[in-house]
């Protein structure tokens, strides 16, 4: 049997009486982890009855968290692997998100598909493709008494990577991958099972929601407080006054919602509203992390008792199942400042505090079990403050990808993951500077988006985390990119016109670069991931047909 699915049932049928909270803000409701382990041990005799065979691929498509809990403990339980479905939101197109669902679960080989309200009423579309599914509220049988037997290196989790959902891809997590990272974060995060609460409303097909705020918590037994991204959007402040009420100590969230929680804390004039003492770790990671809207956040949360040595900068992904490495708990952000020409011309990250800089967070030593190594073009190791491509390996790395075409390898003969990530080290620490494949090259410098997205999003107008930076088709021209934003006021000629204008002398500004164009857009038509994430290469395709228009 896996360590990890040994260590679920242990917590599930132990006694120390921590749960789950689920229903806010209408109908609160808290169950025991042992009470969830035994609702799953019935839903897990129901899937053996029924016939599912060991390493079988799941698929789970509903929405509220006190039905998926059990439901995917059910599956581990029965032998099978879990992939969460990326959910429709009221802006999906319906018939493109079944085709796209439809590719997945081929893509994945699922064998059946469990189906929690409101999405039991898709039933309709899997039975027009012949594909197995059952309805959560018709699958308890006898409960299962013993797990089906698993290995360390059978398939626990296929988590759908966040990139265009026309060309899906898999992340395929191990049981031994899955249980190596959890306890690297447990460790690193200095854990309290007595003590920590989590409180967390991310989505739990992102591998932020799965792993790290409820896969982990289950597992070993750690009070949960959680909510759907619903209730989050439909008012963000919700999120402070769950970790108010339940005295949370743990919380985690990408930085768009950190800038969001900034501005809507500030807003509150009611003194002593919330009480943010106990909150020790908001980890930030999901994207690149702005400095000014974590310090936005930090300020306004002074004002409840926060401690801004709450925030907590990591570097993540799905390949290592979750985390890669997080700065010590405490500490807060860490900035560091060096010359930008060093970077962009000389690829060296070299301490400045005058002239053209370029700022970067401090995300941490590795976790433990994981190595990190810079390298460059050629693979060869580079040194401390030399920029390159990150380079990871450890237990908790993916053996590999399951894509439309096939499986996929994702480490080189010695074990080793290319993230793609450029980046660099610190005394140990990583700095990631970017994607490589989103460089924009021009007269020979490396500018990195972020630095002109975050230019941009200072402009008055600019919806906070809604403005990519894209890099267009120069063909026999120089390297050109333009930059696509979001703004309320998009609809209004004379402020769309103030807007390009000072975006673009904000870039020049911030990167000595002028964009081709700037385009302005309503609310909303910024392609993005299901997890709220820009999708740039999405945008850039977008950019580039609007552009061809005119």
């Amino acid at each position: 049997m896996s360590k990890f699915v040994d260590t679920l049932r242990a917590t599930g049928t132990g006694g120390r009486g921590k749960g789950f909270i689920t229903g806010e803000p209408h109908a609160p409701l808290r169950r025991t982890w042992a009470e969830v382990h035994v609702t799953a041990t019935e839903l897990a005799g129901g899937l053996v009855a029924g016939g599912l065979r060991p390493g079988t691929a799941v698929a789970v498509l509903a929405a509220d968290p006190a039905v998926i809990a059990p439901a995917v403990q059910a599956v581990w339980l029965a032998g099978g692997s879990v992939t969460m479905l990326h959910q429709p939101t009221p802006r999906t197109d319906l018939g493109e998100w079944a085709q796209d669902t439809l590719q997945v679960l081929g893509m994945i080989e699922a064998g059946l598909v469990l189906l929690g309200s409101p999405f039991d009423a898709l039933s309709g579309v899997l039975d027009e493709h012949g594909i197995t599914y059952r309805k959560l509220t018709d699958l308890a049988g006898e409960a299962l008494t013993e797990p089906v037997p698993v290995d360390e290196d059978a398939t626990a989790l296929l988590q759908l990577t966040s990139g265009s959902t026309a060309d899906p891809k898999a992340v395929r997590i191990t049981h031994r991958n899955l249980m190596a990272n959890m306890t690297a974060m447990i460790t690193a995060s200095k854990f309290d099972f007595e003590v920590d609460t989590m409180v967390s409303w991310l989505p739990l097909f992102h591998d932020m929601g799965m792993v790290g705020f409820l896969t982990l918590p289950m597992t070993f037994g750690i009070e949960l407080v959680k909510v759907s991204p619903v209730e989050f959007l439909g008012g963000p402040l919700l999120w402070f006054d769950l970790i108010s009420r339940y005295r949370g100590t743990v919380t985690a969230a990408p930085n768009f919602a950190y800038a969001i929680a900034g501005r809507r804390l500030s807003s509150v004039d009611e003194e002593g509203k919330y009480d943010l003492s106990r909150l020790r770790i908001a980890l930030n990671g999901a994207e690149p992390i702005d400095a000014a809207a974590v310090k936005s956040f930090t300020d306004a949360g002074a004002r409840f008792g926060m401690n801004p040595g709450c925030v907590l900068c990591a570097y993540g992904m799905a390949e290592t199942t979750l985390g890669v490495a997080f700065a010590a708990p405490g500490d807060g952000i860490t900035i560091d400042t060096i010359d930008a020409d060093e970077l962009e011309a000389g690829k060296r990250a070299v301490p400045a505090t005058e002239g053209k800089t370029r700022a970067f967070p401090l995300l941490g030593h590795p976790l433990p079990g994981l190595e990190i190594k810079i390298v460059d073009e050629n693979g060869d190791a580079r040194g401390d403050r030399e920029v390159g491509l990150i380079m990871l390996r450890g237990e908790a790395v993916t053996p590999g990808y399951l894509t439309v075409n096939g499986p996929v390898s994702t480490q080189d003969e010695h074990g080793w993951l290319d993230t793609g990530d450029e980046g660099y080290l610190v005394d140990g620490q990583v700095v990631v500077c970017g994607r490589r494949k989103d460089v924009i090259i021009m007269g020979g410098r490396n500018i990195y988006p972020t630095d002109i997205e975050r230019a941009a999003t200072s402009v008055d107008g600019v919806r906070a985390g809604n403005a990519v930076a894209v890099r267009l088709d120069a063909g026999t021209r120089r390297e050109r990119f333009a930059v696509a934003l979001e703004s309320n006021r998009a609809t209004d000629p004379e402020a769309v016109k103030v807007i390009k204008d000072e975006v673009a002398a904000k870039v020049v500004d911030a990167a000595g670069v002028r964009p081709y164009a700037v385009i302005v857009l309503p609310p909303g038509n910024l392609p993005k991931t299901p997890s709220g994430k820009l999708r740039r290469a999405a945008a850039g395709e977008q950019v580039a047909k609007m552009l061809a228009k005119d």
